[in-house]
């Protein structure tokens, strides 16, 4: 089997990076990400320390799944440290990746813009933007061979999860392995089979199905290794209509006393699917009374304001909105129907950093309900911090997680300790009260539950023979090799 190193989401869920190695000298990288919270790579690397801290000598090439900050947010200290091969991604996250790297530039490095200029000339020189299912040659050394295909994951739009074809001759099959040539039924094989190739799928991120906006994911005809996520390995997540009425659900009653709501989303991704879903619960109950203002006036949902508190969220739906050739039937349905479900009335937009500290001072005498979708999802940084300091600590406002909240981050502090006495969080030194009622949707993750990821596995004719897990916390991890383990005891499942 080929060897595999894991850099990063291998003591948590952040900073995913893993080396596949064709031979002894050359590998190929699959993403370069940043570590959140209080998650390390094992060997030096964290929040606070970005540089590469493994050996480059034989990467010949990256693979980008999606462009998520802990997928590609070491990316600019990886061509930093000499990094000049080719960058492969889908044409999506191609459009997506320069957006997000200067962001993480801007805030993590240097607002330089001579710096940043360079950086990003640098990334569109080395950037291969591939289609979807297709497979790309991966140029190496010493006649290897191997290629690269992607195929939709339904995580953000844009992410792929990664097939790599290893060419060479000695690559083999064991005995009762199925095996199938092109053109002929699948047959089953005794003994020792020599094969001139290898699969190896790398899962990135995996989404939930009927995602908004999003392709589910299919599962390949085959992979002989499989690395795998495990984030949500441990749980199952309400269906898309229940998860939808939730929704809607926390919200009237948030919005009932006049408060605000705070929506902790990444810029990318989530906010983008909860303005698909909120356009429709608005379009469903235009007329419906959601909330009054102090004064006793009734408000209905098409009154709600929803500010989305974030230029580089502004940006990413922009991208989104011109890359509609990729959403899902559902939503090109709406749009041939004429509705805009990124850009409705009801959604204000701050971009600049003063009308967001007025936008923070108003909520706080405010007089009627609003609904703040602000960066980040964890809480660790961003504009939504500001809006906790200031309306954390007042009963009458709704903190709603809709994501995953990392060990270490605010966001995991305020879901444990909002429902104890004197409970707090810490933001810069400071202690902030949590009054505010805090509720969670997990149905609203862009991650696969456990059921998705063992039915990826079940659909694959041919079965892998070794299963990496990654991307989980301890416990989700051990909770998906067991039923891997019962599920397809011919399968050798580690946990790096």
């Amino acid at each position: 089997m080929l060897d595999i190193k894991h850099h990063g989401a291998v003591q948590g869920v952040t900073g995913s990076c893993h080396e596949l190695f064709i031979d002894s000298d050359q590998s190929v990288l699959v993403d370069c990400g940043l570590f959140q919270g209080a998650e390390t790579s094992g060997s030096g690397a964290d929040s606070n320390s970005l540089e590469i801290d493994f050996d480059l000598s034989a990467v010949q090439a990256l693979v980008i799944t999606h462009v998520h900050i802990d997928h590609v947010g070491r990316l600019p200290y990886l061509l930093a440290a000499g990094f000049t091969g080719p960058i492969y991604c889908s044409k999506p996250s191609a459009a997506l990746l320069p957006l997000v790297i200067e962001d993480a530039l801007k805030v993590g490095v240097t607002r330089n813009a001579s710096i940043i200029k360079a950086c990003l000339d640098r990334l569109a020189s080395q950037l291969v933007p591939l289609d979807y299912k297709v497979w790309t040659n991966i140029p190496l050394n010493n006649n290897a061979k191997a290629q690269v295909q992607l195929c939709r994951a339904g995580h953000i739009l844009g992410s792929a999860y990664v097939i790599f074809r290893v060419e060479g001759d000695d690559v083999c099959r064991p005995k009762g392995t199925t095996y199938r040539t092109e053109g002929t039924a699948d047959r089953q094989l005794q003994g020792t089979i020599q094969q001139n190739y290898w699969d190896v799928l790398f899962s990135g991120d995996l989404g939930a199905p009927y995602s908004p906006l999003l392709c589910a994911p299919q599962s390949p005809y085959r992979a002989d290794q499989l690395v795998l996520e495990s984030t949500y390995g441990d749980r199952n997540h309400e269906n898309r209509a229940t998860r939808r009425q939730r929704l809607q659900q926390s919200l009237e009653h948030a919005l009932s006393d006049s408060g605000t709501v705070l929506i902790p989303a990444f810029s990318i991704g989530r906010t983008q699917e909860l303005l698909y879903e909120l356009e429709h619960i608005i379009h469903q109950n235009k007329q419906k009374a959601v909330s009054k203002t102090r004064s006793g006036f009734l408000l209905n949902w098409e009154d709600i304001d929803i500010i989305i508190d974030s230029p580089l969220a502004s940006r990413f739906t922009d991208v989104y909105r011109s890359l509609a050739s990729y959403w899902d039937d559902e939503a090109k349905r709406r749009v041939s129907s004429g509705r805009h479900p990124l850009s409705f009335d009801q959604v204000t937009t701050i971009d600049d950093h003063a009308t967001h500290l007025q936008t923070v001072s108003y909520l706080q005498r405010q007089t009627r309900p609003a609904i703040i979708i602000a960066a980040s999802g964890m809480c660790a940084g961003g504009r939504i911090v500001n809006y906790l300091k200031a309306l954390l600590g007042d009963e009458r406002n709704d903190v709603l997680f809709v994501g995953y909240q990392a060990t270490g981050t605010p966001g995991r502090d305020i879901l444990k300790y909002h429902n104890k006495s004197n409970g707090y969080v810490m933001f810069d030194g400071e202690r902030y009260a949590i009054n505010a009622k805090v509720q969670q949707i997990s149905g609203y993750s862009a991650h696969a539950g456990q059921r998705d990821l063992l039915n990826f596995i079940n659909r694959m004719r041919v079965k892998p023979q070794k299963i990496h897990l990654v991307h989980g916390d301890d416990g989700a991890k051990r909770t998906l090799k067991g039923l891997i383990e019962i599920a397809h005891p011919a399968s050798e499942v580690v946990v790096p």
